[in-house]
């Protein structure tokens, strides 16, 4: 019964909504056809940011500047107690969701859900953001081309974020 339940919420939010709308007199077809014409033309405004991040990104893997920034990185990766295994998820989370899964995906394969790696990285991927895709989509929509503080204060918030996944892990789980 509570699966049903869990089940039909969204179906019955969306005719809930429609009902209320017949009931008060709205034209909820035109607004729906007029949300939906809004939508596409936004996917037909962010396309070209969307294309040219996607390249970046895959440029950025094939041409093996993933390892060499991993390699450089690692330093500072062992002062804040960051494994090296999870230094190229950090590098991909700021420029690619979807890059970011596939190295995710690997991660837990290889060491586990339950391994201080695996939550390390879990965690990671739950409290950082697509800094570079979110600024390219969402600023290149509204076509503002000076980005201010924005871009700092993202990487600053991911930075507390991983050393806060390394330092919560080691805390609450391991209890080191």
């Amino acid at each position: 019964m509570v699966n049903y339940i869990l089940e039909s919420i969204i179906p019955l939010i969306f005719i809930s909504i429609i009902f209320y709308g017949m009931i008060k007199g709205r034209k909820v077809y035109e607004w729906f056809i007029e949300g939906a014409k809004d939508g596409l033309f936004t996917c037909f405004k962010i396309f070209p940011y969307l294309l040219a991040m996607i390249l970046a990104v895959r440029i950025f893997k094939e041409a093996g500047l993933l390892d060499i920034v991993n390699n450089m990185m690692s330093p500072l990766c062992q002062l804040i107690g960051l494994p090296k295994e999870i230094t190229p998820l950090v590098l991909i989370k700021p420029l690619s969701g979807s890059g970011a899964i596939g190295i995710f995906t690997e991660i837990l394969r290889q060491y586990g859900a339950d391994s201080f790696i695996g939550l390390v990285a879990s965690v990671i991927m739950g409290t950082t953001e697509t800094i570079f895709y979110t600024i390219t989509v969402y600023y290149g929509a509204v076509k503002i081309k000076k980005i201010r503080h924005t871009l700092w204060s993202a990487i600053m918030a991911d930075m507390v974020a991983i050393i806060s996944a390394v330092t919560l892990v080691k805390i609450f789980i391991f209890g080191r």
